[in-house]
């Protein structure tokens, strides 16, 4: 079974050899690297033909600059393997995370596994999409790149343009094609952190752009989920002061701790908008900028 590595390149000198080296490290027989050069303005684009000309299994997408969902289309359109994953170019592969990986892939149509120093996963295989968007609480780590997707998931879907957060807009697409989605602790994702990417530094419109896809996802929602959603919420009113975009719902207060315990009675009793002004006037006395 054949797997493309879809990596999209763009002002990446100082990390992009670290991430290509993880990957051609992983000693997987058949295997495509697909370096996508997003008109990155630097010395990427012939970095990334160097590459191609040391490593046969890595073929190099020249293109004009579109974004990361472009890029990774761009790399969709032309992966010709069995199985398809993502990794970003400023990020890296623990040694041998893919061979563990695919072998898990038999009865799997996507696999998650974990990301160093920040999600820990067990060994599981869900039969249904919800038990594994709630269970794991995958609205959290909806990310692309720590996963293997079979190619046929992405027969008909494709990143957003033009999105921000755009995995999360894509995610839930794909589960409702699964027949059956698998966790493993095996293997590790290095991601780093990017002071300038859009987790970092989203503003108000960006993070509305974030609940949006959540609240379209068409996935199930549990207190947990809504909870998450309420933070979201709160973040997005702060800035822009825009119509709550979030259903009411009734929480139960049971097994939250004091200080989602407290935003949820006050949720409960006088709605959200309230909730939001509350906070609002707690930061105004800097009040800690999360409770």
């Amino acid at each position: 079974m054949k797997l493309s590595v879809i990596i999209p390149v763009y002002r990446v000198e100082a990390t992009l050899e670290r991430c290509v080296k993880s990957v051609l490290a992983q000693h997987v027989d058949d295997m495509e690297v697909i370096l996508v050069d997003d008109g990155s303005p630097d010395r990427c684009p012939q970095m990334c033909d160097g590459w191609a000309t040391k490593d046969p299994r890595i073929r190099v997408i020249h293109k004009v600059n579109g974004g990361l969902s472009d890029a990774r289309n761009a790399g969709i359109d032309i992966a010709v393997g069995d199985f398809i994953t993502f990794v970003d170019s400023d990020d890296y592969l623990a040694d041998d995370t893919y061979p563990t990986l695919l072998a898990k892939m038999a009865d799997a149509d996507l696999l998650e596994y974990a990301i160093a120093g920040r999600l820990s996963l067990t060994d599981h295989v869900y039969d249904n999409a919800d038990e594994y968007w709630l269970t794991t609480k995958a609205y959290t780590h909806t990310f692309a790149w720590n996963k293997i997707y079979r190619r046929s998931l992405f027969s008909k879907v494709r990143y957003p343009k033009g999105k921000v957060f755009e995995d999360v807009f894509t995610l839930p697409l794909l589960l409702r094609q699964c027949c059956r989605i698998a966790t493993t602790g095996n293997g590790f994702y290095h991601y780093c952190f990017n002071p300038e990417g859009i987790t970092a530094s989203a503003d108000g419109q960006q993070l509305a752009m974030l609940l949006d896809a959540h609240l379209t996802s068409n996935m199930p929602m549990d207190d947990a989920y809504y909870m998450h959603l309420l933070n979201i919420q709160i973040d997005v009113w702060e800035q822009t002061h825009n119509n709550i975009s979030l259903p009411y719902r009734k929480v139960s207060l049971q097994g939250l701790n004091i200080s989602k315990k407290a935003k949820a009675i006050i949720q409960n009793l006088m709605g959200i908008k309230t909730l939001c002004r509350t906070i609002r006037i707690l930061h105004y006395f800097k009040a800690p900028s999360r409770w």
